[in-house]
């Protein structure tokens, strides 16, 4: 049978340890994937800490996983996949396919959605069983590292713009350029919106400005991000990346009418908006969950298209611990992925 690796935490908030299992076979339907690269993703955190129900300890988190698929259980090569094909698997891990919103093609919002590191061990190991309905071919110019979060991070910021009201030409704005925001500023130039970056310190604006943003907004300084915005005619659509409720609440009075702000970032507190805000200029306020494993793969074609790529800090399985302590402590700049 053989052995692999897994980084697992036995109690919420623990600490990661490296130990070693039999190496499992995949049943019907699913796959065993040789993991190459997996992203930390903040809401890693969230099944760490168990602040969700169904939690199982001890607990394989990653969400944010790429490799090579080492072996196929019954069904799955009827399915178009095959040993040694290059996939990626991300927060959308499989879906039960008979809820309502399974039966209607709107598989992300699953009532089931079975999320890796949830559902089902994750990629803080050498290998992972996945469902076949989550793989996501990788294009040959991405490397693992660069398309392991792009299952996530990535997928979650390019379905969240392409997906929204905003046409060519518009002014998008985006809020937080950490490691979600500084994928989204090169998506929304790539799709030709006039583009605002928005993030604490004039120190960022240089940043911004290597991503491609055509302006940038410190939301430190003395004038508040909505007249900023309405400076430049008004924002058609705000990405709010940050998760950050009171920056998020700060960009509504810089929305355009009939603007659209994107929610994305996950933050626990309410956003404090009045309907007044909301009704006079016909606003929108709506909730973006991530995306299909073939959301994954527009994303990644998008991404070798136009030669978009995170900016990942890559460190060894062994190192789990000290790259996830470094995510939680917001050093992390802006990916940390386990490699191999």
């Amino acid at each position: 049978m053989g052995t692999y690796r897994v980084a697992q935490v036995t109690s919420p908030d623990g600490r990661f340890e490296i130990v070693e299992r039999e190496l499992p076979q995949p049943g019907p339907g699913h796959v065993r994937i040789a993991v190459d690269a997996c992203g930390i993703c903040h809401s890693d955190a969230v099944f760490v800490s168990a602040k969700v129900p169904g939690v199982r300890f001890p607990l394989v988190p990653g969400h944010e996983v790429a490799g090579r698929i080492e072996a196929l259980g019954e069904g799955a090569q009827e399915r178009g996949w095959k040993v040694g094909d290059r996939v990626a698997v991300g927060w959308f891990g499989g879906s039960c396919g008979h809820c309502t919103a399974c039966r209607q093609g709107d598989f992300i919002v699953c009532a089931n959605l079975k999320v890796p590191g949830w559902a089902y061990d994750g990629g803080f190991a050498e290998a992972v069983i996945a469902p076949s309905d989550a793989l996501a071919r990788i294009p040959d110019a991405l490397s693992a590292t660069d398309a392991a979060p792009m299952a996530c991070a990535g997928v979650t910021t390019y379905n969240g713009l392409r997906r929204s009201s905003a046409r060519p030409g518009d002014l998008v704005a985006v809020l937080g350029i950490g490691g979600l925001g500084h994928l989204a500023v090169q998506y929304a130039v790539a799709m030709g919106f006039e583009t605002v970056a928005i993030a604490r310190g004039a120190d960022k604006a240089e940043f911004a400005e290597r991503l491609g943003a055509h302006h940038y907004v410190d939301s430190t300084a003395g004038t508040s991000v909505a007249d900023a915005l309405r400076s430049l005619g008004g924002a058609k659509v705000v990405l709010a990346t940050a998760a950050n409720s009171g920056a998020i609440t700060a960009t509504v009075d810089g929305l355009a009418h009939r603007g659209e702000l994107v929610v994305i970032g996950a933050a626990p507190e309410p956003l404090e908006i009045s309907p007044m805000q909301l009704l006079m200029s016909g606003r929108v306020v709506r909730g973006h969950p991530s995306g299909t494993s073939q959301d994954v793969e527009d994303t990644m074609a998008f991404s070798a298209l136009h030669g978009i790529r995170p900016i990942t800090e890559a460190v060894p399985l062994g190192q789990a611990d000290e790259a996830y302590q470094k995510m939680l402590s917001g050093a992390a700049r802006f990916r940390m992925v386990l490699t191999g």
